[in-house]
């Protein structure tokens, strides 16, 4: 089977050879800039059958090799294997960069195609330069793939629907408002779009076009004579074009964003967000540009009173779900009966689509047991999965979509015998767990700086892990946001009041087990003293800690109290809407934790 990446990408050498082209560039990208995005796009993974979420392929005259991190490494491997495809880890020290790759493999005078509506302007403007200097050239409307691509999907066509202010918090037309305000602010009049996330924000709009990520593929224009949406027709109801139409946004076709560019009056300034905007638009707006940051990236980061206040209803909704999940899988297991990890991840959706304003899983599950908890983006496939038993732990990475939050969870659990090693990891990996939930700061913190107290303890053990401790979480929105995080990697963005982030360190053995520990947190005030603001998380996720993993003798009095007091809180917050039998398993599962 795997020989029709070989042809694929065979085909592709041909078109590059037939327009002087010695290198192809094809990431996982979409003319948004999504981290996730609709078939129609998956040009990587149609050429190369590697399936990850994160990774970029590069496709010389005589070799083809694919650069992906970490959380990806034993997937890429697997899949990759059997299509002469090259795994490039990134991130470790001997993998070079791709441009430097390039640089090291490539005549000087080549010519280096990329699709520049799958690339930022601000990467697209660095590999030239980084190029040039090299006297390599880009070639940024190199797209041959719908000459290659016969059966390609088309663009989705799904319906867009209305996410009501009862969930939203605010009306479309004071979001406007706040965003033209930061416009002028900025030196410009108008401002285009094409972050799908930012959109739906903004317009109050959801859809299903990209799988978990409730967003509508679209462009937006901005500005204060009247916005435009762009979109295909098909996707419009008369009630969807009056919500719009409520606010002044026109509507115009998908397609039609460059003839409606190029005539804005020479006079015009735009705001473009240069690294969230494809480089094929900004000859489209030409000298009107006037380079600046999305004000919609921290104002749709920042959640309202009403979007908090759902997402810990959606929270409830969500731990009952996963009680249900969780029983379900003891009682298969107790009574002799097998269950698989591809039934657990139809399960867990199966659970949360019994609660009330659930809309779909906010991602794929990672079900992994035993050695495939190791594989940190693992995805069960039929030919992959396995089922669970006593032998080992499970994790389950999941979340749901509600109109009125998002929940993202992991929670790795012992079935039944556990070895020392599995304990003292696992009580590690939650001692850095419990470390960034209870930290207080200064206003002005950054993630990087909160990083290290999640690796600490592992650290001592030599022992650590690849992927960041945190992410932004939106609201009825793309389960990763930013501008915030928590992780290694130096981000300008600070943590403020009202933004919601996860908080999940891990350790992955390979061909062992891995675990991960994952709560949502909300940035709130702590106090304020003469030295300034201070802030504090508040724990969102409802759902117990297996209790059975942890070794107590190398923990604090401190961090037993803080395990016994979000127990208290899950049992108390949870049990209400739970029948008998689901209370007393719960209680269980909730007990104190003693020495």
């Amino acid at each position: 089977m795997k020989t029709i990446f070989k042809e694929r990408i065979n085909a592709l050498r041909a078109n590059m050879q037939a327009n002087g082209i010695a290198v192809a560039i094809i990431p996982q990208s979409d003319p948004h800039q999504s981290e996730y995005i609709a078939n129609h796009w998956q040009v990587r993974r149609w050429l190369s059958g590697f399936t990850g979420s994160a990774g970029t392929l590069v496709v010389t005259l005589d070799k083809a090799l694919l650069w992906t991190d970490s959380r990806y490494f034993i997937q890429a491997a697997d899949q990759l294997n059997g299509t002469d495809i090259i795994l490039m880890k990134d991130g470790l020290i001997e993998t070079p960069s791709i441009s430097q790759y390039i640089i090291d493999n490539t005549p000087a005078g080549a010519t280096i195609g990329i699709d520049g509506m799958v690339y930022s302007a601000s990467e697209a403007e660095s590999m030239k330069a980084t190029f040039a200097a090299h006297n390599l050239k880009i070639d940024d409307t190199f797209n041959p793939i719908p000459q290659l691509w016969s059966d390609r999907p088309a663009l989705p066509e799904c319906k867009i629907i209305i996410h009501e202010e009862k969930y939203a918090g605010e009306s479309v037309s004071s979001k406007i408002e706040k965003v033209l305000s930061n416009v002028t602010a900025q030196g410009a009049y108008s401002t285009f779009v094409s972050a799908l996330d930012e959109i739906a924000w903004v317009l109050n709009i959801r859809s299903r076009d990209v799988k978990c990520n409730p967003v509508a593929t679209s462009f937006l224009y901005l500005s204060p004579k009247g916005s435009t949406l762009f979109i295909n027709e098909a996707k419009l109801t008369d009630e969807t074009k009056q919500h719009l139409a409520n606010s002044n946004v026109a509507t115009a076709p998908y397609e039609s964003i460059k003839d409606f560019l190029t005539n804005l009056p020479d006079t015009e300034k735009v705001l473009i967000d240069i690294p969230h905007t494809a480089t094929a638009i900004l000859p489209m707006v030409g000298s009107r540009i006037v380079k600046g940051q999305s004000p919609i990236i921290l104002l749709k980061s920042i959640k309202n009173e009403i979007q908090i206040e759902g997402t810990r209803k959606a929270m409830i909704r969500d731990g009952v779900a996963l009680v249900k999940l969780f029983m379900d899988i003891e009682n298969r297991l107790n009574n002799g009966n097998t269950i698989t990890e591809v039934e657990v991840g139809n399960l867990a959706a199966h659970y949360r689509a019994e609660g009330e304003l659930y809309f779909d899983e906010s991602f794929d599950p990672i079900a992994g047991f035993g050695a495939h908890g190791a594989i940190v983006h693992y995805s069960a496939t039929e030919d992959s999965d396995v089922a669970l038993s006593p032998d080992n732990m499970f994790l389950l990475d999941s979340g749901g979509q509600y109109f009125d939050g998002t929940t993202d969870i992991t929670r790795t659990v012992s079935l039944g015998n556990t070895t020392a090693q599995q304990k003292r990891d696992f009580t590690l990996v939650m001692k850095g767990h419990i470390a960034v939930g209870s930290m207080i700061f200064p206003a002005g913190t950054r993630g990087a700086q909160l990083d290290a107290l999640a690796r600490q303890f592992l650290w001592k053990d030599g022992l650590s892990y690849l992927h960041g401790t945190g992410h932004g979480v939106g609201h009825f929105l793309n389960v990763h946001e930013g501008p915030q995080n928590i992780r290694l990697n130096e981000n300008p963005a600070t943590l403020v009041p009202g933004m919601i982030t996860s908080n999940e360190p891990g350790v992955y053995r390979e061909g062992e087990y891995g675990i991960r520990c994952e709560n949502l947190v909300l940035t709130v005030p702590a106090f304020s003293t003469e030295f300034g603001e201070f802030y504090k998380f508040e724990t969102l996720t409802l759902f117990p800690f297996d209790l059975n993993l942890f070794d107590t003798s190398i923990m604090s009095d401190e961090e037993i109290a803080w395990i016994n007091d979000y127990h208290t809180m899950v049992r108390e917050r949870l049990t209400p809407y739970l029948n008998t039998e689901q209370a007393a398993w719960l209680a269980d599962k909730t007990r104190e934790l003693t020495r």
